[in-house]
């Protein structure tokens, strides 16, 4: 068990290394997601897909790593953290890379799959040892720069693909295989680099039982927090919204808007550049006002009115101002002021598990966007109706939100 390795001092500095290298994690993360979404149509053309079966083929990926969540945190607080990420970074790289070899549409879900389980090693066991060596007074913004890796990832991976495939005409194999070198590598780092289990120099004078020990807390018990089933729900619609963006705002820029080659990945990419700005400098508010209601009450109304006006609007300028409005206020700007909400309402000793159950349950939002909003597409012939549908899901999230939460103050 992860009490039994024995806990190492760090610098004051350590840190910033941690922030460092779980920001570059979240952008391969991200990018070996959103290289598919620009090149669906030529990936679609090569295998004879529909909407629906390309939208699946996110879903399925996305089911994967829903469904490992859990079982990687555990094994995580067993076997260590460190190792169970190193483990998860190897498998997506490797599936990865064998995305990109795939012949049948069978073998590419299959692979996909696989790739999805290496990525739910990441989420919980990255947070545990970023919130257990950020100094405590700098975890909201520590936490928001690495998240911040979201948004280079989902940019990076956009360009990457429309700048190889779309533009240059090479072989949609091509971004897998960049992007599954560089998730190798990565994974190296972090075994290299990281540290288990650390003591910051603001604890050194602290005498602290870390462990818990015999403070289980079951999944059930987390559920029936009215403010944690309120995050919960309130995660899983900023997700099922935000993905609806990141897997079919491609295809529907270049089927319903008119735009072509790298344009597409340029227009895209203008989401999670916004959302850099708005993550640092909402969590900044957030950490000063201590109200996560009225953050919540100002970002979720802007967002809906965002995506809605995705699909609705047709003139291209307006377009592109209400892109930059979603990633201003949409799911990345929104993800820390929510996590750090869940930290200060999970039960005492149960982090992890509080994280893991958030992060699964926001991400099976993940798993049905893509393939129902490629099912409305087919059936109705227009992809609006699967924002329209995330305006609504949004709605509700915020209607919960609203009727469970409390503002909970940490403690001093």
């Amino acid at each position: 068990m992860e009490s039994s390795k024995q806990a190492v001092k760090v610098s004051n500095n350590y840190w910033m290394k941690v922030v460092a290298l779980f920001f570059v994690g979240w952008i391969l993360m991200y990018a070996t997601r959103t290289i598919f979404n620009p090149i669906m149509g030529i990936i679609g053309e090569n295998f004879g897909l529909s909407n629906t079966q390309l939208g699946l083929a996110n879903s399925i990926f996305f089911l994967t790593y829903a469904i490992a969540q859990v079982p990687f945190g555990v094994i995580g607080d067993k076997i260590g953290r460190k190792l169970v990420i190193t483990i998860g970074f190897l498998i997506m790289g490797v599936m990865t890379y064998f995305s990109g070899l795939a012949t049948t549409f069978v073998m590419f879900l299959v692979i996909r799959a696989m790739a999805g389980i290496g990525q739910g090693a990441y989420y919980g066991p990255q947070y545990a040892l970023s919130t257990e060596s950020i100094p405590k007074s700098k975890l909201t913004l520590g936490t928001a720069i690495i998240n911040s890796g979201m948004a280079f990832g989902t940019s990076g991976g956009y360009l990457l693909s429309s700048k190889l495939v779309l533009e240059n005409g090479e072989h949609w194999s091509r971004p897998f295989f960049i992007m599954a070198i560089s998730t190798i590598i990565v994974a190296i780092l972090f075994y290299t680099l990281l540290k288990e289990k650390v003591i910051r120099p603001e604890d050194e004078a602290k005498v602290v039982e870390t462990d818990a020990v015999g403070n289980k807390v079951s999944f059930k018990s987390i559920i029936s927090n009215k403010n944690l089933l309120a995050a919960f729900i309130l995660c899983f619609t900023s997700i099922y919204a935000n993905f609806v963006i990141i897997t079919w705002l491609p295809s529907f820029l270049i089927a319903e808007r008119g735009f072509a080659g790298t344009s597409v990945g340029f227009i895209s990419s203008l989401v999670p550049w916004a959302s850099i700005p708005g993550a640092l400098i909402f969590a900044r508010f957030a950490d000063k006002s201590g109200s996560t209601k009225k953050l919540v009450y100002l970002l979720v109304p802007l967002a809906i009115l965002s995506v809605f006006s995705i699909a609705f609007v047709t003139n291209r300028t307006l377009l592109i101002a209400v892109l930059i409005l979603y990633g201003l206020t949409g799911k990345l700007a929104l993800d820390p002021i929510v996590v750090a909400y869940v930290t200060k309402n999970a039960p005492k000793g149960s982090l992890s598990t509080t994280l893991s159950a958030y992060n699964f349950i926001g991400m099976s939002g993940s798993i049905l966007a893509p393939y129902i909003t490629g099912f409305l597409a087919d059936t109705v012939g227009s992809m609006k109706i699967g924002f329209y549908l995330a305006c609504i899901l949004q709605v509700i999230g915020l209607i919960v939100f609203a009727v469970l939460a409390k503002d909970t103050k940490e403690e001093a």
